[in-house]
Formats: structure tokens, sequence, C-alpha cells
């Protein structure tokens, strides 16, 4: 049987009807790739010919090569969705790689700002500078509804509503979720919005945020960015954008404790990578997130 076959309609099944992003069916492409070599090197032409020790055997070499264990854990995961594939085409008739288990992985704290470091970086711009003032937008917008940096780039600007003070954004598995949007965040955004005009090139172009050749931000831009703007802030630290997403749900489950809307609000199928998933109102989750994010609760001097 040829292997990469298989593999093949697995991507392709990943990618039409699961809408996973590309970058994810790479990943997927590649743990598959990697042990497709491992059992051809161990004589094995068919993926029937896999069993629990053969998984266990991959997973012992992948640890003596150095690999972390949250590495061997996602490659196991890819291994498990594969076969789960295969077993619903009827092609091999159990998992190999269900209970398999991978060393304990490091639990590693997600780095963060503190809402001083925050306030630094978002702090006004010269008014006289377009793509300054889109950056704060971006960036604003980024840390104040917690987006990931790929749900930040694909945004549309029909996806906004700067009335109810919400959007819409889509996130991994290309499932849709309303986000509430802090009052900071509105205000840099209808600074923008006011430019944004001046570097539309196309009347089809859908896109919230544009480069100066009015075209879609590429995520590497975004990045670059976000460094001219820690370098224009004297912020004295790297910060990625998923340090943005970090930071909101931190300072989020810091002010309300509510974990089960953080974990809504971030798109997560559980926040601490459990299989349960739990479905809020958004009319709570917009009154949990008035209530505890530092960039949407108002001030005394709001009317």
């Amino acid at each position: 049987m040829d292997l990469q076959k298989n593999v093949d309609a697995f991507l392709q099944m990943l990618h039409s009807e699961k809408f996973y992003s590309p970058l994810t069916c790479k990943n997927y492409q590649r743990d598959l790739r990697l042990f497709a070599d491992y059992i051809q090197g161990r004589g094995l032409q068919a993926w029937q010919q896999v069993d629990y020790r053969t998984v266990s055997a991959f997973a012992a070499q992948r640890f003596r090569q150095g690999k972390k264990g949250n590495t061997i854990q996602r490659e196991l995961s890819s291994i498990r969705s594969f076969y789960k594939y295969l077993i619903r085409q009827q092609i091999v008739a159990s998992n190999p790689a269900q209970d398999v288990k991978a060393p304990r992985a490091d639990k590693k704290l997600p780095r963060t700002c503190d809402s001083e470091q925050i306030d630094q970086l978002l702090k006004a711009t010269p008014a006289d500078d377009d793509l300054r003032v889109r950056d704060l937008a971006m960036f604003e917008l980024m840390y104040s509804s917690g987006l990931r940096l790929a749900e930040l780039a694909s945004l549309d600007i029909e996806q906004i509503d700067l009335q109810q003070k919400q959007m819409m954004v889509t996130g991994k598995g290309n499932k849709s979720r309303y986000l509430p949007v802090g009052r900071k965040a509105i205000t840099a955004l209808q600074r923008w919005l006011k430019l944004r005009g001046n570097y539309v090139r196309q009347p089809q172009q859908k896109a919230l945020f544009l480069s100066k050749h009015g075209k879609r931000l590429a995520h590497r831009t975004i990045q670059s960015r976000l460094n001219q703007l820690i370098t224009a802030q004297a912020l004295g630290m790297h910060v990625s954008p998923h340090m943005l997403r970090h930071s909101f749900a931190t300072h989020m489950l810091e002010s309300s404790a509510d974990l089960r809307a953080v974990q809504e609000l971030l798109g997560h199928a559980d926040i601490s990578t459990t299989q349960i998933y739990t479905h809020l109102d958004f009319q709570h989750l917009a009154q949990v997130y008035d209530k505890a994010h530092p960039r949407a609760k108002k001030t005394s001097g709001d009317s």
C-alpha cells in the first residue's frame, strides 16, 4: 500500500472538510512524514502493520533524540488523528497510537506584559503618521479582544461593528465567534478608519488593516510593525503578537476570575487543554468583559 497516498488524502480532508489552516496542515504533513520514514526504516510497508509497540518505540526514539515532551505529544496527536481517519475509511481496524503516552511536557508559563507596559506600548502617537495610527489600532484591538495574529490579519472591515462595540472573528477550525471591543480600541479604530480610504487601491478590498500599497498586511509585517512600535515607545523588552493575547487572558483572569468567560473569549476548547467546551451567551461575556478588562472599564472622566 502506498503510505504517502493515504497521508495526502488525509491532508486534503483536513483542508477541504475541516478547514484547517495551511500551517496546521503543514505540521500534520511533517509529523506523518517523519513517522512514515520511521516505520519504513523498520521494514513496515503498510499502515495496518503498525501496532502499539511500533508507536511506543517511535516516541522513545524521539525522546532519545532530545525532543521535548510537548513536541512528542504533538507528533503522537497527529498520528492518532491520522489513524482515526484510516478507521473511518475502513483501511485499518484499530488505532495503535491511542494509548501511547509521551513524556510529560514542561509547562512553561507564557510571557506577558503588565498593564503599565501595555499603557506605555499603546500610548497616543502623532496624528500625522498614518501608519503609526494604523499600528496603534491593530495592537489596541489585539490586546482589547485577545486576538490571535492570524485572526487580526484576516479581519475584514465588515466584521467590525463600532456602534455595537463588537466584532466577529474566524479562529481555528474556521470557527467564528463574537467578541466585545474595548473603548480605547474603538477610539483607535475610528482614527484609523478615517485614514483607511487613502490606502484603498481596489474597490473590492475588504481588509480592515492595509499596507501603504493597499494590500492586506502579512503576518511578518505585523510582527515587524510591533517591533518598530516597541522601539519607538522605548519599552525595553521583546513583545510578540501572541504576548498581547497572553496578556489579555492574564489580565482578564486577574480581574474577573471567570475562567469560562475568558476561555470563550479566547476561542479555546478549554483553557486547561481538556476536552470540555463551555458555551456562554454573548451578553454575559460582554458584561464580564466590561467589568474586568483594563481598557474597557469606564473611568470617572467618561460620560
